[in-house]
């Protein structure tokens, strides 16, 4: 009987224990002769060293085939190794080398390092987690040469392999002798040993494997597109590839690859044809596959700084946009014209042009000073709406938008609207009509829904009915909680439908303007990424994630509101993954307001335990809503051993327009009170947390609320912070971003009138209350959120003698995305709770060592 797990403690030497691997799974033998013509150039150790497998992509397990090719089929065996070691039944008729495959199990209950040593006479190659970590290349035939290795485990199941090439001139038995060596430092039993491929959430999971990134549906609803996107490991890059599907059943179709990231795919409103974009570096190739002719064409090829597309309603020309960069001052000076000209693409404008298909001729739509961003295609495919941007200095918002109609005819320009807190504008089906989508203060008081005197948060997007003959809008959604993410006119005119923020979820509704209702249609997810309606048919799909749960694509009959699954690529990858239970959690502030929140348990939580806890916030303008994964992974921290509470204060969108109103000009001042309130009712609501060691973490508005936190309290045992912000006068005027984010967080508040904002609130100017141990983590190319917000805090912690480290991230921006460096980033931060609030300070240590990157 192969033990599922086992805790094989064997010898104590100098502190270490030794821990034997007995038990293994097994696969082979695999009949591997030397390739022709090998005599003088390719010997045993190139045998070895070339892999005949992916077998990063292996889970083994027992029972489970292994299929090596049309011949040969081999099963994981469970096999156990008798006093002298674990020996390899060999054939004695054995002519040519042969391959067997072991594997083993390592279970970490905690960061650990351990030294893998294993005895053979026999070549082998040691990987772990589906990476080479060792190789032995000799066939001992007298003196017998141990494989040595030192491995780092992070907590988790990891796979050990071992690769064992059998030489057949080497009279030898095959014998094994394998043992790992752990510091007893690391505790009583780090890591126990099986055979169950059952894991929990971890980094690689989180960010490696095919995963859901787009979908669309043709307009008859019969096929339908998902975009899968992968993270090729060894490159760090992505690569994305499509998948087209029947609808009626999910059995695919074909599968469409290219050399480099494939997007944007868009159905021709008519007929049975696509379009998508193939990037490669700053060029883009626009293809079309038409489905009824069988052929693929490039309608534009390798179009330098393209844009984004959108297909005419009759699918007989397309409109694109091309940006067009300026020369440099070749002085070496710059005479800003705005504000906004310290961003590096300010002086790159981006304008429209037109394709036609299939002819593929085109023709420049606009031109001038300013970019034009296409906005809709009118119905009968004569009019373009656009929008263009300029500076408003005299009020906010201090960018207005100019919302314009272009005759295609003769490219002349009707000018509709101008204004601001403008999100997003389309055609309605009859062409009389258009619905907009912008801020409460869009068209001024009309879509306000706050008590009088209240400025209300114009990030929480409404949605409104502008009539072109009277050019006049009414509001749809005032009255209404959630915030407008997204939104679609079906073919009818009669409904439209709203993916929509609604507190920590993300719906799709559907709003009858006969009947002037809003109903929420069963999407089976929490959080609602993306949605395409089919032009004919009461049919779309999108895809979406929940708590635990992976983006899957599906499909939806929006007249019988009934669901299902179009494609799961991440099923493989996810089976055996342990999740714990996630749990709404809500307290009453000190305001009488309801503050939400959930926490999200450990996979094998026991309530019996004390356990570490960390709370999560934003604290911003948007709720921390319950998709999966994300730069601040949940289902990570809580697999790491933790309780993970993560709460909404007040001032977020999704909750109506009086909650989100909140924001305005608060910059932590009710904010913080509700966070720490809200600890200590978890905290008294779950008596197995130990209160002496919790956490908090927040990142950009939420960095600067662990800021603000740890200048108010002493309840947390350690503290991180990524690109907050310290001092609000800096961020506002140097940030590329700060005034306009300010323009509705700090409305009509400026460094010079509001001292109770801008010093009051900024942590800086209260950086000696602070005594708890602080992570800041900053990118360092970060122009959202500057390094210096990080750095003034870093310099004075450091002269006030506090506890502090800062890790700045090359050559990254606001938020951390090359892939190699996000794995370090996110070591970081699961290594800094670990060291404050488990009392394991070795995997922190091991990261950032003294000389590490020295010599």
């Amino acid at each position: 009987m192969f033990l599922l797990e086992s805790h094989l403690a064997v010898a104590q030497n100098g502190g270490n224990t030794a821990m034997k691997i007995n038990q293994w799974l097994q696969a082979g033998p695999l009949e591997t002769p030397l390739p022709a013509f090998h005599q003088d150039a390719f010997g045993l150790k190139d045998l070895l060293k070339f892999e005949p497998a992916e077998v990063e992509k292996w889970r083994p397990a027992p029972g489970a085939e292994l299929v090596w090719d049309h011949r040969t089929r081999l099963s994981w065996a469970a096999v156990a190794a008798s006093e002298k070691g674990f020996e390899i039944g060999r054939d004695s008729g054995q002519k040519n080398p042969q391959i067997y495959y072991l594997a083993a199990y390592l279970d970490a209950k905690r960061w650990l390092k351990a030294e893998l040593q294993v005895r053979s006479a026999h070549p082998l190659k040691a990987y772990l987690d589906g990476e080479n970590v060792a190789a032995k290349e000799s066939s001992d035939t007298s003196e017998v040469k141990d494989l040595k290795q030192a491995l780092k485990l992070t907590t988790g199941k990891h796979l050990l392999l071992l690769k064992v090439l059998i030489d057949p001139e080497n009279p030898a038995p095959a014998l094994l002798e394998t043992s790992l060596a752990i510091d007893e430092k690391f505790g009583e039993s780090p890591l126990a040993l099986g055979a169950s491929p059952q894991q929990i959430m971890n980094i690689s999971l989180l960010l490696d494997g095919p995963k859901v990134s787009g979908v669309s549906i043709s307009p008859d609803g019969e096929l339908a597109t998902v975009t899968i996107s992968e993270i090729q490991r060894s490159e760090g890059k992505s690569k994305s590839w499509l998948e087209l599907r029947r609808v009626k059943d999910g059995s695919l179709v074909h599968t469409y690859r290219g050399n480099t990231a494939l997007s944007a795919v868009s159905w021709a409103p008519l007929g049975k044809r696509f379009a998508y974009l193939e990037r490669n570096g700053d060029k883009t190739t626009l293809w079309v596959t038409d489905l009824e002719t069988g052929t693929t064409t490039d309608l534009l090829k390798e179009i330098k700084d393209f844009g984004s597309f959108t297909w005419s309603p009759e699918g007989n020309f397309i409109v694109y946009s091309v940006s067009e960069k300026p020369e440099d001052d070749k002085r070496g000076v710059k005479r800003l014209e705005s504000p906004r000209d310290r961003w590096p693409d300010f002086r790159t404008k981006s304008f429209l042009y037109r394709a036609n298909y299939p002819g593929g001729t085109r023709q420049r739509l606009t031109a001038g000073k300013l970019t034009t961003s296409l906005a809709a295609v009118s119905p009968d495919g004569s009019r373009l709406l656009f929008t263009t941007y300029t500076d408003n200095f005299a009020d906010r918002p201090f960018i207005k938008t100019t919302l314009s109609l272009l005759n295609l005819q003769d490219l002349s320009v009707d000018t509709l609207w101008e204004g601001g807190w403008l999100s997003s504008a389309q055609w309605s089906p009859d062409g009389k009509q258009l619905l907009l989508t912008g801020g409460p203060s869009l068209f001024g008081e009309a879509g306000k829904n706050v008590p009088e005197g209240v400025i209300p948060n114009d990030y929480d997007t409404q949605a409104y009915l502008f009539d072109l003959a009277t050019r006049k809008a009414a509001p749809l959604t005032r009255d209404f909680d959630p915030s407008i993410n997204s939104a679609a006119w079906d073919k009818t005119g009669e409904n439209i439908y709203f993916e929509a923020l609604d507190r920590e979820y993300v719906r799709l509704f559907r709003y009858s303007l006969k009947e002037k209702k809003f109903r929420a249609l069963d999407t089976g997810v929490e959080v609602l990424n993306t949605f395409d309606l089919a032009k004919e048919q009461p049919l779309a799909v999108y895809y979406g994630s929940s708590s635990n749960v992976l983006p899957k694509a599906y499909l939806i009959d929006l007249k019988k509101n009934q669901r299902r699954l179009l494609s799961d690529p991440a099923q493989k990858d996810f089976e055996g993954v342990e999740f714990g239970k996630v749990e709404r959690f809500t307290f009453t502030s000190e305001e009488g307001l309801e503050i939400d929140g959930r926490v999200h348990y450990p996979p094998d939580f026991d309530p019996a335990r004390k356990y570490p806890a960390i709370v999560y916030y934003y604290g911003g303008t948007s709720p921390v809503t319950r998709d999966f994964g994300g730069r601040y992974p949940k289902e990570l921290f809580a697999a790491q051993g933790y309780v993970v509470y993560v709460l909404q204060p007040s001032g977020a969108t999704g909750y109506g327009q009086a909650f989100s109103a909140r924001h305005v000009n608060n910059w932590g001042k009710t904010v913080a009170d509700e966070i720490i309130l809200g600890t200590q009712k978890f905290l008294e609501a779950h008596p197995f947390v130990d209160e002496k060691r919790v956490g908090c973490i927040g990142a950009s508005y939420g960095g600067f609320m662990t800021l603000l936190l740890l200048t108010k309290t002493d309840m947390f045992a350690a503290g991180i912070s990524h690109a907050g912000i310290s001092d609000l006068s800096s961020y506002w005027g140097e940030g590329f971003w700060g005034y306009l984010y300010n323009e509705v967080a700090a409305a009509h508040s400026f460094p010079w009138n509001r001292r109770d904002i801008y010093v009051d609130q900024s942590p800086l100017f209260h950086a000696d209350r602070v005594t708890t141990p602080l992570l800041l983590l900053h990118g360092y190319s970060d122009t959202n959120v500057p390094r210096g917000e990080s750095d003034q805090f870093y310099l004075a912690l450091k002269l006030l003698g506090k506890e502090v480290e800062y890790v700045q991230v090359a050559d990254q921006d606001h938020w951390v995305l090359d892939y190699k460096k996000r794995i370090i980033w996110q070591q970081t931060i699961l290594a800094w709770f670990d060291k404050w609030l488990k009392g394991q300070a070795e995997w922190w240590e091991d990261l950032y060592a003294e000389e590490k990157g020295k010599g």
